[in-house]
């Protein structure tokens, strides 16, 4: 037999019925496909004439090559069933009704023959099997069950792998299904987990299957470098992102690790995939937030060279979710501090907390990064959920030493994230000597030592006079704390508004007073010793300091011989 345009049997005996299928006509032989196919046989004797002119079977599954395969098997002509054949021979040998019925042994039989006992009996033969399912035999082959026994075949021998693994290494079953399409991974996966597979080998089937199907879009690692691509590609990209984002199982049944869903966003990001896929995976980023590494949220925030910032909307809006996520009903919470103001926040929260500091101290030296997006960053947390701020402080130091060109309303909007009076005695030390922090935000340091000597000195002459007394009074204590809070409060103002009337004077000054000739000998002597006065109550350094040769800054403070201070402005 030879296959050209036409399909003819090189013998004398003439054909005498011809059967189309698309472009491609077969000339064939009525009694040798009547004997065997039953659709045949009754388009045959459905004819009025005794020789047919044509047979239309256009919408045969298989096209034109299972066609081929079941006319030879019909002439007697050998050829080869392989698993990536078998299943459209099948369909084809069913539409065409090639049964018991009209034949024994028949082409029905020898398909469904090949299919228990060679496909079925190893996994790399059912992939194939699905896989050749797919696409325009899948309706059929989901009729004939073809596609319902390789998912169950599938599915038990990669639980058994998982169990005893057969091969090295382990999980080399979870790089056969990266063949598969992902509609067809989803119906394995829920397979595998009826019969009771562990959530990490969902987890490692779908992390195999994502990085041989993006290969150029999933390294691991953030300075890996993501090929150059046309725009067909960039496409089949996007629809095969989406797919495999939309087939990820629920985070319960398979939690995911959150280093490669960084990844998938990543390459969501690179080839601008959808936003309901861009937001899927921040939400299942978000869920496992609190066991992220500074290098998962990098892998977010630069780009594939690791050397700009690429994206700084996604993170702000992961560590949102997540705290809402963990207000509304997350980790048991730990309570520090006393009265209203002791602060609840979790460990979970605090593990993210650190990690986003750590995250803005790396990204801090980019010029590209507007005080804007820095600040996204860092208010994304609540201010309550840091125990301290001195990687906060730590980060904000490095961004105004990267950003110096900004003045003194963006370098108070920068340091907004951060509050003061929770940072640590070193740090407070450091920020009261840091230039390049806003005068506000010094005072805030200097005024809380303040409060903490005070309080100390206050608490060593209750206990002196308490030894012995008994008991005090509940409503007496609470009275004498008012009054005390009172009583600082009223110095805060008083010192806020004398800082304001010393930064009204400087600038009236700036702007023409050394030029007017004006004599301001007496008023200025006069105010600048009240602010000197009132600077000098807040003085954290007249009891003594600490040991500070630890911190790594431009500013290095003697402090062997501590000695009394006087605050100006000059």
């Amino acid at each position: 037999m030879e296959r050209n345009t036409k399909w003819a049997l090189s013998q004398n005996i003439p054909s005498d019925i011809i059967l189309q299928i698309g472009d491609s006509r077969f000339q064939l032989h009525k009694f040798l496909l009547v004997a065997k196919s039953g659709y045949i046989r009754s388009k045959v004797m459905e004819s009025e004439t005794s020789n047919l002119d044509c047979i239309d079977l256009s919408d045969m599954p298989g096209g034109e090559e299972a066609f081929e395969k079941a006319a030879k098997f019909c002439y007697g002509v050998n050829f080869e069933i392989s698993v990536n054949n078998v299943a459209a021979l099948r369909c084809a040998a069913e539409y065409l009704q090639m049964t018991e019925e009209y034949c024994r042994g028949n082409l029905v039989e020898r398909t469904e023959e090949f299919i228990n006992q060679a496909a079925l009996k190893t996994l790399p033969g059912a992939v194939a099997l699905l896989r050749s399912c797919e696409g325009s035999l899948l309706s059929v082959a989901e009729d004939l069950r073809i596609v319902q026994r390789s998912v169950d075949a599938i599915s038990l021998k990669a639980c058994n792998e998982v169990q005893f693994p057969t091969r090295s290494p382990p999980d080399w079953w979870a790089g056969e299904l990266a063949l598969l399409a992902p509609a067809s991974l989803q119906k394995i996966l829920t397979a595998m987990k009826s019969r009771g597979a562990a959530p990490k080998s969902l987890a490692a089937a779908i992390v195999a299957y994502a990085e041989k199907s993006l290969p150029d879009l999933l390294p691991l690692s953030v300075h890996a470098s993501a090929s150059d691509a046309g725009d067909d590609l960039r496409a089949k990209q996007r629809g095969l992102l989406g797919s495999l984002v939309s087939v990820l199982p629920a985070d319960r049944d398979a939690p995911i690790p959150v280093g490669f869903i960084c990844c998938l966003l990543r390459a969501a990001i690179f080839i601008e995939a959808s936003a309901a896929c861009r937001r899927e995976l921040e939400r299942r980023a978000s869920a496992s937030l609190d066991q992220a590494t500074v290098a998962d949220l990098l892998t977010i925030t630069l780009d594939y060279a690791g050397e700009r910032v690429a994206d700084l909307d996604s993170v702000p809006r992961i560590v949102a979710d997540f705290s809402e996520r963990d207000a509304s009903g997350g980790d048991e919470a730990v309570f520090e501090g006393s009265g209203d103001g002791g602060a609840c926040y979790s460990s979970a929260v605090q593990k993210v907390a650190r990690t986003v500091d750590s995250l803005m101290g790396e990204i801090a030296m980019h010029e590209e990064l507007s005080v804007s997006k820095f600040t996204a960053i860092g208010g994304a947390l609540p201010k309550s959920s840091r125990r301290l701020d001195d990687d906060l402080y730590r980060a904000i130091d490095i961004y105004l030493k990267a950003h110096p060109w900004l003045d003194e309303i963006e370098r108070e909007k920068v340091c907004s994230v951060m509050d003061p009076l929770k940072l640590s005695y070193e740090a407070r030390l450091h920020a009261s000597q840091n230039k390049r922090l806003p005068l506000q935000i010094v005072l805030h340091a200097l005024y809380y030592d303040q409060l903490k000597v005070r309080s100390g000195m206050e608490e060593e002459a209750g206990a002196g006079a308490g030894v012995g007394a008994g008991k005090l009074d509940t409503h007496v204590g609470r009275d004498q704390g008012i009054k005390v809070d009172v009583s600082l409060i009223r110095e805060n103002a008083a010192l806020r508004s004398e800082l304001a009337k010393m930064k009204t004077y400087v600038s009236e000054m700036q702007s023409g007073g050394q030029g007017s000739g004006v004599k301001v000998g007496n008023k200025k002597s006069t105010f600048f010793s009240s602010v000197s006065r009132t600077l000098g109550k807040l003085n954290p350094f007249k009891h003594g300091s600490k040991d500070t040769s630890n911190i790594e800054d431009e500013v290095r403070l003697d402090v062997t011989k501590p000695r009394r201070r006087r605050f100006s402005v000059s």
